[in-house]
């Protein structure tokens, strides 16, 4: 957990154009757009921490709000074109960053490995529990 808790502080101090919570809202919208709540459920965050980050990215230019046709209570949000780029720019930084990290690391590529496996084992879990939220 320390380790953890430590890596989480050093890429929170990398210069990479955005924060983690604006780099995993950004992820979460490269990969089409989302309703507040449900990225809410996504990210295991409150509503009004969705709405503060959107309003972030919306007055960076990152992200941006539609409305659902048909329904104009729905509303999404959508990355735009300079937030893949801002995206792009942050996992380049991260990846840097990262990859110093991991040079001092006996065997690094079986802890990438593991890492690439926990993010697998984390996306599968978050299916389940959109799966029976929705059931």
């Amino acid at each position: 957990m320390r380790a953890l808790a430590r890596l989480h502080r050093v890429l929170e101090a990398t210069d990479s154009g955005l924060t983690l919570p604006q780099y995993r809202m950004l992820t979460a919208l490269s990969e089409g757009g989302e309703r507040s709540a449900r990225l809410a459920e996504r990210l295991t965050i409150r509503k009004p921490t969705v709405t503060a980050l959107a309003d972030g990215l919306i007055a960076a230019g990152y992200a941006e709000r539609t409305s659902e046709p048909g329904d104009r209570r729905i509303v999404r949000l959508h990355i735009t074109d300079d937030g893949r780029a801002a995206l792009e720019r942050a996992e380049q930084a991260y990846g840097e960053r990262l990859g110093a990290v991991l040079a001092e690391v006996p065997d690094s590529q079986r802890c990438v490995d593991a890492l690439v496996a926990i993010g697998e084992g984390l996306d599968r879990r978050a299916r389940r529990a959109d799966a029976g939220a929705h059931a």
